[in-house]
């Protein structure tokens, strides 16, 4: 007996489904080679590093790079900064966020179309503009060489575009749902909290990934606001230490960008599927 053909539509898609697979394996691995050449110019010996014909690879790994780090007196404190920074932003820009996206969703007031709009454009200002206002303003606040100066700036450049975001999950939670928990005898704050928030959270964890990454390699903020006391200094600063002109410390800066690499890569370890399904956005009826 002659069995049937297979589809010829099978037969088709198969060539386009491998050079979507090859063109996504080409572009990760374009992507991931910077990563892959700061590693390895960490790991590399002096020698290897300052020679004039680099290769893809050592055959004499070396740890005195992350010795010479290590070895900074203050390099534990500007990662501890760094950490309470960070740290510090992603949970007060979650909250004024979710808060905040829960006001223009579920309540009509005056002037709320507006609100959103500057919400929209402030995303469109570039952050260099805005440096020396806000030098200026931590000033004559009295924040300059302070933590504070750190955190308060990127709080509200992260809240435009979690606002935004978090928006969505909001409004795709049923009203349904909020009247049903009003009729069981839950307050609005319960309500919030207990059952908005959790159904919310995927988005946070999302909107926190942004602001993590924006504060952790903050550069630009840290040498503004952080003049004269040291201490006070992040992460992003400390590759500082490395880098000088005439004689540049290259196994140095590299040793020390792979560990300010390690707590983001842990932080997206942490929070990878809660991530996915942020970025997809579907909350069901």
């Amino acid at each position: 007996m002659r069995l049937p053909a297979r589809p010829l539509r099978g037969r088709v898609r198969r060539p386009w489904r491998l050079a979507a697979e090859a063109s996504a394996l080409l572009i990760a691995a374009v992507v991931a080679f910077p990563l892959y050449w700061m590693v390895l110019s960490a790991f590399r010996p002096a020698g290897e590093i300052e020679s004039t014909e680099p290769r893809p690879w050592t055959l004499a790994p070396s740890l005195d790079s992350f010795r010479r780090v290590f070895g900074q007196q203050e390099f534990g404190r500007y990662f501890l900064n760094s950490l309470l920074v960070a740290g510090s932003v992603v949970i007060a820009s979650a909250l004024i966020a979710f808060l905040a996206a829960t006001a223009v969703t579920r309540f009509r007031f005056r002037f709320r179309t507006t609100l959103l709009i500057m919400f929209l454009v402030a995303q469109t200002v570039p952050v260099e503009a805005l440096t020396i206002p806000l030098f200026f303003l931590m000033r004559d606040f009295g924040q300059l060489n302070t933590l504070g100066a750190l955190i308060l700036p990127h709080i509200a450049f992260s809240l435009p575009f979690a606002i935004w975001m978090l928006r969505g999950f909001v409004k795709a939670v049923p009203e349904a749902l909020e009247e049903a928990a009003y009729i069981d005898g839950a307050s609005r704050a319960r309500f919030l909290w207990r059952i908005l928030f959790p159904l919310v959270f995927p988005g946070l964890v999302a909107t926190s990934v942004f602001s993590f990454i924006s504060t952790w390699n903050d550069f630009l903020f840290a040498k503004s606001f952080i003049i004269s006391d040291t201490s006070r200094s992040t992460l992003p600063m400390a590759l500082l230490v490395f880098y000088k002109p005439d004689e540049p410390d290259w196994g140095g800066v590299m040793a020390a960008s792979t560990v300010m690499t390690v707590p983001v890569l842990v932080f997206f370890v942490l929070v990878q599927r809660r991530l996915v399904s942020g970025l997809g956005g579907a909350v069901k009826d």
